[in-house]
């Protein structure tokens, strides 16, 4: 059996996100998060079931990475995904989010699976070599395709010193980093996660 086949993911159902506030695009509200994460409504199940079951959420981090120069002008970490990445229907599209599932073996004893998930995703996809702030900052959601349908999520902002992050895995292909201005005018080539990500967070402000 594959990989996906045997994962068992975080999910939660996506009754419960409605109750909490439906929404399509982003929300910048990111203390929906912790009324997502509670015992009470989450679960572990197979990941290649719940691929095609949009009665429940799969919950993503979804880091992006800006850098600010001297300038003042604003660039974020952008890369394409290859044929090898895990969720086929995104192969090939560009992306400006690095992250992925939460496991059941994220969780322990004393250990918060959602935090835990989102440093083994990136300590597996990237090299970040400079300091930086982290905040969470809202929530995507697209129910407007077989992808969104059936994940939610989770926008990290990382604020980088210096413009220090690199592809650990093949998979992450052209990875740099762009300035702002450039990404929202390919934005058509980006993921939708991306682009409603961006549009939500730089376009208006170019920052």
């Amino acid at each position: 059996m594959s990989e996906v086949q045997t994962e068992q993911v975080l999910v939660v159902p996506t009754e419960r996100f409605h109750a909490l506030g439906h929404f399509q695009g982003f929300s910048a509200k990111p203390e929906l998060l912790e009324q997502l994460l509670l015992a009470e409504h989450t679960s572990y199940r197979s990941r290649d079931a719940v691929e095609e079951d949009p009665s429940f959420k799969q919950l993503i981090p979804y880091c992006l990475f800006r850098y600010t120069d001297a300038e003042g002008t604003a660039h974020l970490f952008q890369y394409t995904r290859g044929s090898g990445q895990g969720e086929a229907r995104l192969h090939a599209k560009k992306s400006v989010g690095i992250g992925g599932h939460i496991a059941h073996t994220d969780a322990g004893e004393n250990r918060d699976p959602y935090r835990e998930g989102m440093q083994r995703e990136l300590a597996e996809e990237i090299v970040i070599d400079s300091p930086y702030t982290e905040a969470c900052v809202g929530l995507i959601n697209d129910d407007a395709t077989p992808v969104g349908q059936v994940h939610l999520g989770v926008v990290h902002l990382f604020d980088l010193e210096s413009p220090q992050v690199a592809a650990r895995e093949a998979e992450i292909c052209d990875a740099h980093f762009l300035p702002v201005a450039d990404i929202v005018a390919d934005l058509d080539a980006f993921e939708t996660w991306s682009q409603i990500g961006v549009r939500a967070l730089f376009a208006q402000h170019g920052t």
